[in-house]
C-alpha cells in the first residue's frame, strides 16, 4: 500500500493558546489548516499520561511499560498490527481493564480508583454497541438517563447531538433501520452526548465501506476541531491514522516504536520496522563508506555507492540500511543527464496499474528489486515503460533517510 503524508494541519512550537499565527506568516505551504502543537511548548501539562504501564494476561504480556503524554485538544492515534496491544491500553483509559503495573492519570488525577462510568472519557466501540430495542433517540439519551438527568435537559441534548451527526429527523428510526454509516454516527451521537473530556475510538471507520469512510475521516476532524475535545483513536488502517491524526503513536508487540507527526512518520522513521509498517518502501542494506559535511555516502552490499542528504551517527564500515519510498524515485527508459551515484539500471519486472497510480517493480543490475510509484498525471494513451523494458531509476540524496536499527 502507497501512504502519502496527508495535508492537514501545521503545529507550531510556542503558538499562543487560542491565538493562531496564519499559517502565510509561518511561511507555511499553501493549504495547510493552523493550529498547536501543545507537545512541544516548554513547560505544557499532558492531559493524558501513561506512565509505565504494564498489562499482562496470564503469561502474555499484552502492553510493555509504555510511557505516553496526550495532550488536551489532540487527535492522537494508536497505530499497530491485530494483537500489539492498542486496544489493550485504550481500555485500561476507559477503565475497562486494570494495569498490572504503572500508572494513568487524567488531568493530574490518577485513575486508579476510578470505575469507568466515573471517568470523564467516554469509548466508541468498533461494532458500535446500539442497543437494538431502543430507538436513535433512546440510544443516545441512555447515558445521560443512567446519570440522572431532567427530562428537558436530556431532550434538549439529544436534539443538539442529532443535529451534530446531521442526523435530524431520524431519531424515531431503530439500528436496523439505518444504513453501517447512520448507525456510526449515532455511535458517536451516544459516546458524546455525555460530554466527555477525552473521547475514545475503538477502530470507529473499519465498519464503513471504502467511500463512506474516506468521507467520514474529514467529518471527523471538522468535528473534534469544532468540539474542541480530545480525540484518542485505535486503528490498524494506516489511512486513517496519516489523515485523522495529530500525532501517532506507532505500537509493535506491547510497546511504542514511534511517536510524532504523521509527516515524520512517513518521512523519518526512526527503524527499519517503522518504516517497513507504514507505506510501501524500499530497504538497501549498505555499509557505510563516508560522513562528513551533511552527506553520507553508502556502498550498497549488492554493489555501487549511493549519497544521502543526512550526517549518521554511524562509522564508517557500520552496516545501515537505505530506506526510499516508491513515490521518491523517478524512472526513464534513458539515463538521466545527471548521472551521479543514485542512478541505477535495471528492468521491468512486473506493472501494476490502478488507475491514480502505476506501481513498477523494477529488477536492478546488482540483483536488487526495487518497487516505483508512478503518479498518472494524463490519460494513458499509450503506456511509455512496459513489462521487460529497460529502465534507470534515480533519487535524489534528500529522498531517502539512513536508518541504523
Amino acid at each position: 500500500m502507497n501512504v502519502e503524508p496527508p495535508v492537514r494541519r501545521v503545529y507550531v512550537a510556542g503558538m499562543a493558546d487560542g491565538n493562531p499565527e496564519p499559517a502565510a506568516s509561518r511561511g507555511a505551504a499553501p493549504g495547510l489548516k493552523p493550529g498547536r502543537a501543545p507537545w512541544a511548548v516548554p513547560g505544557a501539562r499532558p492531559l493524558v499520561q501513561f506512565e509505565a504501564v504494564v498489562k499482562r494476561f496470564g503469561g502474555v504480556t499484552a502492553v510493555d511499560r509504555v510511557s505516553l503524554d496526550i495532550y488536551e485538544r489532540e487527535f492522537f492515534a494508536l497505530l499497530g498490527p491485530s494483537g500489539c496491544g492498542k486496544t489493550t491500553l485504550l481500555r485500561m483509559l476507559a477503565g475497562f481493564e486494570i494495569p498490572t503495573e504503572g500508572r494513568i492519570l487524567l488531568d493530574g488525577q490518577d485513575l486508579a480508583r476510578v470505575p469507568p462510568h466515573k471517568r470523564p472519557v467516554n469509548m466508541m466501540f468498533q461494532n458500535y454497541a446500539l442497543f437494538p430495542h431502543l430507538t436513535v433517540e433512546g440510544n443516545i439519551a441512555f447515558g445521560l438517563r443512567q446519570d440522572g438527568m431532567a427530562k428537558s435537559a436530556i431532550a434538549a441534548r439529544v436534539k443538539e447531538m442529532l443535529a451534530l451527526v446531521k442526523l435530524e429527523g431520524y431519531g424515531w428510526r431503530k439500528p436496523h433501520q439505518l444504513s453501517g454509516g447512520q448507525r456510526q454516527r449515532v455511535a458517536l451521537a451516544r459516546a458524546l452526548a455525555k460530554r466527555p473530556r477525552v473521547l475514545l475510538l475503538d477502530e470507529p471507520l473499519s465498519a464503513l465501506d471504502r467511500k463512506l469512510r474516506e468521507e467520514t475521516r474529514f467529518e471527523l476532524i471538522d468535528l473534534q476541531d469544532n468540539l474542541g475535545l480530545t480525540f484518542v483513536m485505535v486503528t490498524h488502517d494506516q489511512d486513517e491514522a496519516m489523515t485523522l491524526a495529530d500525532r501517532i503513536g506507532v505500537m509493535n508487540a506491547g510497546s511504542l516504536a514511534q511517536v510524532a507527526p504523521p509527516a515524520a512518520v512517513y518521512e523519518q522513521p526512526n527503524s527499519r520496522w517503522v518504516a517497513d509498517f507504514v507505506g510501501d518502501i524500499n530497504l538497501i542494506e549498505g555499509i557505510v563508506a563516508s560522513v562528513g559535511l551533511g552527506e553520507t555516502v553508502i556502498g550498497a552490499r549488492a554493489g555501487g555507492r549511493l549519497r544521502v542528504a543526512q550526517n549518521v551517527e554511524a562509522k564508517p564500515g557500520a552496516t545501515v540500511w537505505l530506506a526510499l519510498r516508491p513515490e521518491k524515485i523517478q524512472i526513464d527508459t534513458q539515463p538521466p543527464a545527471a548521472f551521479d551515484a543514485n542512478c541505477l539500471a535495471g528492468q521491468v519486472a512486473d506493472i501494476g496499474y490502478l488507475g491514480d497510480v502505476s506501481h513498477y517493480k523494477v529488477k536492478l543490475d546488482n540483483g536488487l528489486a526495487l518497487k516505483v510509484s508512478i503518479a498518472n498525471r494524463v490519460r494513458l494513451v499509450e503506456r511509455p515503460i512496459g513489462w521487460g523494458d529497460r529502465v534507470w531509476l534515480s533519487f535524489a540524496p534528500e529522498a531517502c533517510v539512513v536508518l541504523t536499527q
